[in-house]
């Protein structure tokens, strides 16, 4: 079989157009909408090397909507936790569906999907929102190409709208005695122990809520992480940890050992007030009748008690921020509050709390001077205090910190 074509330009777009002669005669086929001469021309040569190595695809009228909805998202069902899907398909319906979903696959541009993310942006969905759009349009795509359905994903050549650092989730942290005030302002509420799990090893939402009391060792002051609470559609399902780094072992301080033993004496007292009436599933944080916690809940109580209690407002997932900014800031190394919080690699714990290891970094170089140099703070006494008088003085007149927030995945 041989084959030849060429690109030519339509009105302010390229078209590409190949022939193809096979035993059953020859076939002439078309594809426009390329915004430059060299995207149409990268898209030519692909094709008729998809041509020569038998695994091109004869043009099909199949809907990228078609593809999405018929095959694409009942393949990931099982394959996805239940709220990672529900994500998916809410993103697929509301955005995806009504934008790109009556475009045949094969005929989708890049210039299609940018005039997309542009009206996207237009209806007032935050540049964050589109580009989640756009990593699941390219997913959708991928899977397409590897299954010869299109010969290349258009959504590399697309342009999503950039982040930038206002765009994202803004990471905030409380100071120790912040923390402080905050566990004495809530100690007298029935969740009191969930939020000081929270902060002092830095679970997530719900990991914490989906905590039973087996996973807990007492004596050896450990707990195994292995279940947690999704809320899907607003309803209750029990899950694991995302990822096999999720699920891990952290070892508790004791106090709140002693936070948690005293909580278990209570929840013990609700049983036998209610007995056959409470549904016990083992879980550590519970509502009055043993069910699940509602994450929703869980968040909501929490931004209540911070404006109660007058304090600087974070979010609940700040709490696992918090917990790590301290201990870096503290001297705990990456590699330790890594394994605590569940990240992939040390390295992306490094660079999501940045902002807490210049501390670490100049205290370094203070000692390796002190080696160097020799230790001169008797010599710097009055300048140290000089020093100290202009950070009181930049405190008052308002002087920012230096240590910016950012975002955890």
């Amino acid at each position: 079989m041989s084959q030849r074509g060429g690109v030519y330009r339509r009105g302010t777009t390229w078209t590409v157009f190949w022939r193809t002669d096979a035993a059953d005669g020859r076939k002439q086929h078309t594809k426009g909408g390329f915004r430059t001469k060299k995207e149409a021309q990268q898209f030519l040569t692909e094709t008729l090397a998809a041509i020569q190595q038998g695994v091109f695809r004869e043009p099909s009228k199949v809907t990228f909507g078609e593809f999405l909805v018929e095959r694409w998202l009942p393949a990931r069902e099982q394959a996805l936790r239940p709220s990672t899907f529900a994500t998916y398909r809410g993103l697929v319906e509301r955005q995806i569906l009504p934008g790109l979903g009556g475009v045949q696959i094969q005929q989708l541009t890049p210039d299609h999907l940018d005039r997309f993310y542009a009206d996207l942006v237009a209806l007032d969905l935050s540049p964050k929102t589109v580009r989640n759009v756009h990593v699941l349009v390219h997913r959708v795509l991928k899977d397409a190409m590897r299954k010869n359905l299109v010969p290349r994903n258009v959504a590399d050549a697309a342009d999503p709208p950039k982040l930038n650092r206002a765009d994202r989730d803004e990471m905030k942290t409380w100071t120790p005695d912040e923390l402080r005030q905050f566990f004495t302002g809530i100690a007298d509420h029935r969740l009191a122990p969930a939020y000081v799990l929270a902060a002092t090893t830095g679970m997530r939402r719900g990991e914490v809520l989906g905590v039973r009391w087996r996973d807990i060792d007492f004596t050896a002051r450990r707990l195994h992480v292995q279940q947690t609470v999704l809320s899907v559609e607003y309803k209750l399902t029990f899950g694991r940890p995302k990822t096999k780094r999720g699920e891990r072992k952290i070892a508790l301080d004791p106090e709140t050992i002693r936070i948690l033993r005293e909580h278990a004496r209570r929840q013990r007292d609700e049983k036998r007030l209610l007995g056959v009436g409470y549904h016990d599933q083992d879980l550590v944080f519970a509502r009055e009748d043993g069910t699940p916690v509602h994450p929703d809940y869980f968040s909501q109580t929490f931004d209540r008690s911070v404006k109660r209690l007058g304090l600087p407002k974070i979010r609940l997932h700040d709490l696992r921020h918090t917990h790590a900014t301290l201990g870096l800031a503290a001297g705990v190394d990456a590699k330790t509050m890594s394994d605590r919080l569940g990240h992939a690699t040390s390295a992306f714990t490094q660079d999501i709390y940045m902002h807490a290891i210049p501390a670490k970094e100049e205290a370094a170089a203070d000692q390796i001077a002190d080696l160097v140099f020799g230790n001169t703070d008797d010599d710097d006494d009055d300048d140290d205090d000089d020093d100290d008088d202009d950070d009181e003085r930049g405190r008052q007149e308002g002087g920012s910190d230096p240590g910016e927030p950012d975002e955890d995945g």
